[in-house]
């Protein structure tokens, strides 16, 4: 997924990758195929670490996998607003690292917004002069049915926790513009029926829940009123399955 900044300065194209892991199923293993991808086709790569917990044997994993890239690296130290409260000891450990491997390095929080602006200058800096690619308006390249299937699912990762695993897929299965209102109807697609079940709720709670909160955040995409229909989807072993991920909007291309 793309986001586009543009500033009077530049404009910045974040391609934000899947989470690089060990695979172990067909959707992890073209996720982080894309990932993989997207490493050597982009101009910088700002690799985000969570620096209010330790450095971790994934983000070690990471590391190794970017010492094969030429492409300009800059490590970004997010949720610096949670470091504990003598954070120098774990500053240092991913300082070491910027160091060892000839990284600059820059903290921030994404929450409170301290320091963007220094990791907007860090990354300019490593741009090279050109046109701008996107009208400056836009935000995203992204189509309205990618973006509100994304909403969806970012609130039921927010209200069911780690009980649903990430690899929900959605599918918006129609989008009927009227007068006053938008109607929407998408499908939540999981694995088991143990899922369904958490996902709908006792007396459909859960799932309405979701689909109010879904709703709202779309109406500030559509500025209008939403008409959202959520419902569940069981389909057996999908993440394990080439034809039924391509159904679902994933590219498998090598």
């Amino acid at each position: 997924m793309r986001g586009i900044l543009t500033t009077k300065e530049a404009q910045l194209i974040f391609v934000d990758t899947p989470g690089i892991h060990k695979p172990h199923h067909q959707l992890g293993k073209v996720l982080v195929q894309n990932a993989l991808r997207a490493i050597n086709a982009v101009d910088i790569i700002l690799f985000v670490v969570d620096s209010s917990v330790k450095l971790g044997k994934g983000d070690t994993f990471i590391v190794q996998l970017l010492q094969q890239t030429k492409n300009p690296i800059i490590l970004g130290l997010n949720k610096s607003d949670l470091q504990p409260t003598n954070p120098g000891e774990l500053d240092e450990s991913y300082a070491k690292i910027a160091e060892e491997q000839g990284w600059s390095f820059v903290k921030f929080s994404a929450s409170t917004k301290q320091g963007l602006n220094n990791l907007h200058v860090k990354l300019i800096s490593q741009l090279d002069s050109g046109p701008y690619y996107y009208s400056p308006d836009l935000i995203t390249d992204q189509p309205e049915r990618f973006i509100m299937g994304e909403l969806i699912r970012e609130q039921i990762l927010l209200h069911t926790r780690q009980e649903i695993p990430h690899s929900v897929a959605i599918t918006i299965e129609k989008i009927e513009e009227v007068k006053s209102i938008t109607r929407i109807i998408a499908a939540i697609n999981v694995e088991r029926d143990s899922q369904k079940g958490i996902l709908i709720g006792k007396g459909g709670k859960m799932l309405k829940t979701i689909g109010t909160s879904a709703r709202q955040e779309m109406e500030k995409l559509i500025v209008g009123k939403v008409y959202l229909k959520l419902f569940v989807k069981v389909t057996p072993k999908w993440l394990q399955s080439p034809q039924i991920l391509v159904e679902l909007g994933y590219s498998l291309e090598n």
